[in-house]
């Protein structure tokens, strides 16, 4: 007879500090995509992320998490009413994959995994900003987010995880997102870029990072925060999280080396940029695979992954479309490689739930033939196509409804005061105007007057937003 349902602590814990990681990377994003912007937009840049953070939740909430897993309907979305968000689950039976045999599940409450793949989506959205950078109204980008996470990502994450055509029929492999967070948001950014459009002087004047610091920071806080993202997906913990743990770092840490030897032949000159860029390649590759490799072919994969990131970034300049902070270059590029990998380096020795959950075959290299590398393109040209079409219309009605593209006027003047009325920096003298010392510290002179020969400046007729830096 079974067991009465049990709370599995450790698993519960490790989901719960993973959800708080995946989190973090979204802010992370922001800041890495902040800092590769122009400085006129780069508040912009950042809205669009942190904007996904509360928009994404509540729709995850309330629909999207019953799309995504809710009891199979036809393989390509869940039962809409399962998880509703107008229902509650707090019974001691509402533990996640619960059944009759095993009342118990893997012991981690249905929130907690809700709240994990909450985060998913979350981020998969924000990825899709960095390619319309500079441009985009800010009421067309919620738009388009409201309608690509519903008729997109929610799906998607139903066909590989949820039980749908692309798991449990096609059979291909996606530990933590290489198919449906990578290749998906990738595909719709290529379609929002084509839309929209190149910015204004692209590639005729220079778009250089404002701040490099900042991209290395965000960087290093998607790298912190990824190993949620990875490890977290095993959903318990046992030595395939394990593994995904230290093939994340490994196939990171390559990816950097590959980027930087690329930059070293091409220039002779490694720079910080490339070296964030190419973590971040690595991380989005090793991202499918993390969990059915073994860590020398993790290595391996970081290398590749980091090499041909930073080779394919210059695509754009060759093809002619803005993608402005290399969405497709990184991420749908790195999404492509890293899910290819599995058909060609996944192994039962490393994870049995390869074949005995899954129902998926070794890859190429060991002795599974070409099976496996057959259905990882498969559905990867699956989710390309949905995702690429349905960015591509939902951009277009959108721009030609209520307008995607910001005017001429705004992009040049700054997205930031435009939409936002705000600027990041404040540059203006601290003192405001006779240029002298005292005056720039803020100091009057001795006495309480002003400094020799200075007149008091007016006081402005009208308040000025603080917001705005000069």
């Amino acid at each position: 007879m079974p067991e009465a349902p049990t709370i599995d602590g450790a698993n519960t814990t490790w989901l719960l500090v993973s959800t708080a990681l995946v989190l973090l990377m979204t802010p992370g994003l922001a800041l890495f995509y902040g800092g590769l912007n122009r400085a006129k937009g780069v508040l912009n840049m950042m809205m669009m992320s942190f904007s996904a953070i509360g928009l994404i939740s509540i729709l995850w909430w309330f629909y999207g998490f019953s799309v995504a897993f809710g009891t199979d309907v036809n393989g390509f979305w869940g039962d809409p009413g399962a998880y509703l968000g107008t229902k509650t689950f707090l019974a001691e039976t509402d533990l996640w994959g619960a059944t009759a045999e095993n009342p118990s599940g893997i012991g981690v409450p249905l929130y907690v995994f809700m709240a994990f793949q909450m985060v998913f989506a979350v981020i998969t959205v924000a990825l899709i900003s960095g390619a319309i950078a500079d441009r985009a109204k800010f009421a067309g980008w919620l738009l388009f987010a409201f309608g690509w996470a519903t008729l997109v990502y929610f799906p998607v994450a139903h066909w590989v995880w949820g039980g749908g055509i692309i798991g449990a029929d096609i059979h291909a492999l996606d530990f933590a997102g290489g198919t449906a967070v990578h290749i998906n948001a990738g595909a719709a950014a290529l379609a929002v870029a084509l839309v929209l459009g190149k910015r204004l002087g692209w590639p005729r004047e220079g778009m250089k990072p404002h701040n490099i610091p900042l991209v290395a920071l965000g960087a290093g806080l998607l790298w912190f925060g990824w190993f949620g993202f990875n490890a977290g997906s095993e959903l318990t913990v046992d030595s395939v999280a394990g593994l995904a743990f230290i093939n994340t770092q490994l196939a990171t840490a390559a990816a950097v080396l590959g980027w930087i030897a690329v930059e070293w032949v091409k220039t002779r000159k490694p720079t910080m940029v490339g070296a964030s860029s190419g973590a971040v390649a690595g991380l989005v590759a090793i991202t499918p695979a993390c969990g059915f490799i073994a860590p020398w072919a993790s290595v391996l994969l970081g290398i590749v992954a980091g090499a041909v990131c930073a080779l394919a970034v210059s695509l754009k300049y060759k093809l002619g479309y803005d993608d402005s902070l290399d969405v497709v270059g990184v991420h749908f590029v790195g999404g492509w490689i890293g899910s290819l990998w599995l058909g060609l380096f996944a192994t039962n020795s490393v994870n049995a739930a390869i074949t005995d959950v899954v129902g998926a075959s070794d890859g190429l290299f060991y002795g599974g033939g070409v099976t496996q590398l057959g259905r990882q393109a498969l559905a990867g040209v699956i989710v390309t196509v949905w995702s690429f079409g349905i960015a591509w219309v939902l951009a277009f009605v959108i721009e030609k409804t209520i307008g995607f593209r910001v005017k001429a006027e705004a992009e040049v003047e700054g997205i930031d005061i435009g939409e936002h009325a705000e600027s990041s920096y404040d540059l203006s003298p601290a003192g405001g105007g006779t240029g002298s010392a005292f005056a720039m510290a803020g100091i009057g002179t001795p006495g309480g007057g002003t400094t020799s020969g200075a007149k008091p400046e007016a006081e402005p007729a009208e308040p000025v937003n603080e917001k705005v830096a000069g």
